[in-house]
């Protein structure tokens, strides 16, 4: 009954691909990394265990359903399909996954740093705040179900000290997601080295998420009354989640510490009344002090 499912010669072709351009560009040594697409209401393309994604060929492909039992195909399932069932099940609009290991990216997982916001036009427009999922041990549900908090509003996840995992209605979009993080990630790395990154002022951020939801598309800090445009703020709880303590450094500045995208009170104003005259009074004596001592 799964036949005409599971022949599917495009699809298959498209897996093999994408698993092509995923080890062609480094981002899955030797077996690392898996993709699927879904084909039915139950039924799933993947890409088998214990096989190098840019040798893939179609006779390879493997088909399960959606509690990740496999229903046709002559090698054995990866091992972390769960990972891409449970995205699919809370996603219904997500028909593609593709998880691998780019290199710039998976540092960023490896030193729990959070990817910075407010630096590049496209990345506001077309990505947006990628959250860090909670790490457990690859391959069951508990490392499946970590990524749960985080996929009302993104499409690409980073799996703390592991690699990355990016969704979409196909697998080239899939894919693409996974690039442009790498690369921009690279981008990070690279002027760290050469002194630092310059954020965007508050203007030009809320312009780039005006802009963003002209074109449709959506983005957590549409739906935070008191989310700092710029503080990795819209995931915060899933920060907080188990097993990801809070790194003791950083490597890049914090990011600015704008209102919220609502306009949050902010400064003197939001402090309560018998704070605000007590730092007017520390300041005025200050002052007096240094008018004195002239």
């Amino acid at each position: 009954m799964y036949q005409p499912l599971f022949n599917n010669p495009e699809i298959k072709e498209w897996i093999c691909e994408i698993g092509r351009r995923v080890y062609t560009k480094g981002f899955a040594a030797a077996n690392d990394g898996n993709i699927s697409y879904r084909v039915g209401e139950n039924e799933v393309l993947c890409s088998p265990t214990m096989i190098c994604k840019g040798f893939m060929k179609p006779d390879d492909i493997c088909m399960v359903d959606l509690d990740g039992n496999q229903l046709a195909g002559t090698k054995k399932r990866t091992s972390e399909i769960l990972l891409h069932l449970t995205i699919m099940k809370h996603r219904p609009d997500v028909r593609a996954v593709v998880h691998c290991h780019p290199p710039h990216a998976t540092a960023f997982a490896v030193t729990r740093e959070a990817i910075p916001q407010c630096v590049l036009p496209e990345i506001e427009v077309f990505m947006g705040e990628v959250p860090l999922a909670p790490y457990e041990t690859p391959g069951g549900q508990e490392f499946a179900d970590t990524v749960v908090p985080f996929l009302k509003a993104t499409n690409t996840i980073i799996l703390t000290n592991h690699g990355t995992v990016s969704f979409g209605k196909t697998l080239e979009e899939a894919y693409w997601k996974t690039e442009i993080l790498d690369a921009y990630c690279r981008i990070l790395v690279i002027a760290k080295q050469l002194g630092g990154i310059t954020y965007l002022n508050e203007q030009k951020s809320r312009e780039l998420l005006d802009l963003k939801k002209r074109l449709g598309f959506d983005d957590p800090r549409f739906h935070f009354d008191d989310c700092d445009l710029c503080g990795n703020s819209a995931f915060r709880s899933g920060y907080q989640e188990k097993n990801v303590p809070a790194p003791q450094t950083c490597a890049f500045d914090a990011p600015p510490a704008f209102p919220g995208y609502l306009a949050q009170p902010s400064g003197l104003s939001s402090l309560p009344a018998a704070d605000q005259e007590a730092l007017v009074r520390a300041i005025t004596d200050e002052v007096m002090a240094a008018l004195k001592a002239s």
